[in-house]
């Protein structure tokens, strides 16, 4: 079992990894069974996401990230909050991965901000960005203002939305990492094409 956290926090040390680590630790105490975590720290991969952008290709460890991201059974995905919603390094990422990537994947949502008025976040941003890529999100998505941090309430919700990714990924079969040529498997000749049109 593969479980990739993705973290956009923006300082060293920051909340929202702090958030991350707690959801990946509940996480793999609510599946009793051996499973191997890899973090993806966005910061670092800013440039690379840029180029991204221009050239259309990952390099480096930007294409490292996007296979842990392939190869996963399951995601934690947090973000600090950003003018009311993700950062744009957060979305930055998920718009450069491959249509289809996170396809029923479960995915547990997470958010960081200095004030509890931002906790819509999770279901005004957040979900609607996951459902979109058609991944599986877990009903209870996990916001930590900064007085929460050391509070049982944070406690209480990252054990609850930990036990709900587990009970996903239980119930699921295991996901077959998507390669970039599973678009590609079984082409319709082109002579095909041009009798439909």
């Amino acid at each position: 079992m593969r479980i990739v956290v993705v973290s956009a926090g923006m300082s060293v040390p920051s909340s929202t990894r702090i958030l991350a680590d707690q959801l990946a630790g509940a996480a793999v105490g609510a599946l009793h069974g051996p499973v191997e975590v890899d973090v993806v720290e966005l910061r670092p991969l800013a440039h690379a996401l840029a180029d991204h952008l221009l050239t259309g290709f990952p390099s480096g460890e930007l294409a490292e990230a996007v296979e842990l991201v392939r190869h996963a059974d399951a995601m934690i995905a947090v973000t600090p909050v950003f003018s009311a919603s993700y950062s744009g390094l957060f979305k930055t990422f998920f718009d450069v991965l491959e249509p289809d990537l996170l396809s029923g994947m479960p995915v547990l949502i997470g958010a960081t901000a200095g004030t509890a008025r931002h906790s819509l976040v999770l279901e005004h941003a957040l979900r609607p960005l996951f459902t979109y890529l058609h991944a599986t999100v877990v009903p209870t998505g996990v916001f930590a203002a900064s007085e929460d941090f050391g509070e049982p309430g944070l406690e209480a919700r990252v054990g609850r939305a930990a036990g709900e990714l587990a009970t996903l990924l239980m119930g699921a079969p295991r996901r077959r990492a998507r390669s970039v040529e599973d678009g590609f498997d079984d082409p319709t000749p082109f002579e095909d094409l041009l009798r439909g049109a």
